[in-house]
């Protein structure tokens, strides 16, 4: 049997936490059926792992913050992510709430929407209705039933018909408090032809305590949209980092997903594209790196529904200590998705005899006329590498950089946008003790 999970809040408080935000009768009917599923259904399965076991029953209670008065009242960390960010559209949510909001006056001008999820329900419900909780269903497990329950903040990106939006759109997700509830909701909505980068950051400082965040991502691409999906996660050891990302992609869209996981604590994600139409592209980028003890399981997949579709998918992860990594991709072809292409590819590399990897790539085919390959490997830092490089007068320290950073730049070098392959390159370096 699978342990269930502890709910953080009742009925009764769920419902007055949301009428005293005076939310929409809708948002508060879906929360409270959303947590009564969430009392009965069971906890997500991990492929080779027992999430059970961790730690998953800190969710803290709703605390609202303080709006931000200037970004000096940052944690460090934070108001680093925040400079130079500013010029498209930047939204701050500090622990429960959101604490910043704003677009440029240009994007606005031409319909974009860029703000929090809780204001969009109240001002755009005919834009937010039709989406929520859509693409990751609330009946799924008893974590995203959870979730639909207790959200909080988020974002709502709107992009109208055959607008073209050239600045990322950023957000940071910040928190700090171990007694808050965490659980931002990112929903994108991109109209036909249109085009736009997001890029989002979660980060935390040391917690003092446990915190489980629970997070989910809806990502909805339209005809010939293209949509630019970043994410990284750096959150403290402390917090077991939870999140569900999907897209859906109608005929001719494409999401590209690039996603840095860097937690120090225990993470599990999913990060799904769903191939409607004919001509959709699906293209994921995930790097990771693990340390400690951490316990992180990392699923990539696309399913094919449109003809002519395509998706590929690179995983590459790197442990180090005593970290333990999971890294499955699932690419599945429906019947009737012809002429589908379908590729990916799972890479480990183990620092220390006591880490451990794990890679699983899935193909499943119900149509005749598509192409499809995956690749993987698990292995140690290659000794003779090393060997060869300190033979030339690099020190063998320096020289398992350069192995590592080899190992990943495949994936870092793809990255289109500078700011964030420089972001990802100092975050291996600190994960790495660098």
């Amino acid at each position: 049997m699978t342990t269930q999970t502890i709910l953080p809040v009742n009925a009764e408080t769920l419902k007055s936490v949301s009428e005293g935000r005076q939310e929409p009768a809708w948002v508060t009917e879906s929360r409270l059926a959303s947590l009564e599923l969430a009392g009965r259904l069971e906890l997500p399965k991990l492929e080779k792992q027992r999430i059970d076991r961790w730690n998953i029953q800190s969710f803290g209670e709703y605390k609202k913050s303080q709006e931000l008065s200037s970004f000096e009242d940052l944690p460090e960390r934070a108001a680093q992510l925040v400079e130079g960010s500013r010029e498209g559209g930047l939204l701050i949510q500090r622990n429960s709430s959101t604490v910043y909001s704003k677009i440029s006056e240009e994007l606005a001008a031409q319909g974009v929407i860029f703000t929090d999820l809780e204001t969009a329900a109240k001002e755009y419900e005919d834009l937010v209705k039709p989406y929520l909780h859509q693409a990751i269903k609330a009946d799924e497990n008893a974590l995203s039933a959870l979730h639909a329950a207790t959200w909080n903040g988020g974002v709502f990106l709107y992009v109208p018909k055959n607008v073209e939006v050239e600045l990322p759109l950023q957000a940071v997700m910040l928190t700090d408090d171990a007694g808050a509830l965490f659980a931002p909701h990112v929903l994108i909505v991109a109209e036909a032809n249109s085009r736009v980068t997001y890029v989002d950051n979660y980060v935390s400082n040391d917690l003092g305590d446990a915190l489980t965040h629970n997070g989910a991502v809806e990502v909805f691409v339209k005809n010939g949209a293209k949509v630019r999906f970043a994410s990284v996660h750096q959150l403290s050891a402390q917090a077991t980092d939870i999140t569900f990302r999907r897209a859906v992609v109608e005929n001719d869209g494409s999401i590209e997903w690039i996603v840095g996981e860097m937690n120090d604590g225990d993470t599990a994600s999913d990060t799904m594209s769903i191939l409607n139409g004919s001509g959709s592209v699906s293209d994921a980028k995930i790097i990771a790196v693990g340390s400690g003890s951490q316990k992180i399981n990392y699923t990539t997949q696309a399913r094919h529904f449109g003809k002519n579709s395509a998706s590929q998918m690179i995983t590459r992860a790197v442990m180090r200590e005593e970290a333990q990594a999971i890294i499955n991709g699932v690419t599945k072809i429906e019947k009737g998705a012809s002429k589908s292409d379908g590729q990916q590819t799972e890479r480990v590399l183990m620092l220390s005899p006591k880490a451990r990897g794990d890679a699983n790539p899935i193909l499943l085919i119900d149509e005749d006329d598509v192409t499809a390959g995956h690749a993987a490997s698990v292995g140690q830092v290659n000794a003779e590498q090393i060997y060869y490089l300190m033979s030339r007068g690099i020190s063998k320290t320096t020289a398992e950089s350069l192995i590592i950073y080899g190992f990943l730049a495949p994936v870092i070098s793809e990255i289109p946008l500078e700011g964030l392959r420089d972001q990802l390159q100092s975050l291996v370096e600190r994960k790495l003790g660098q």
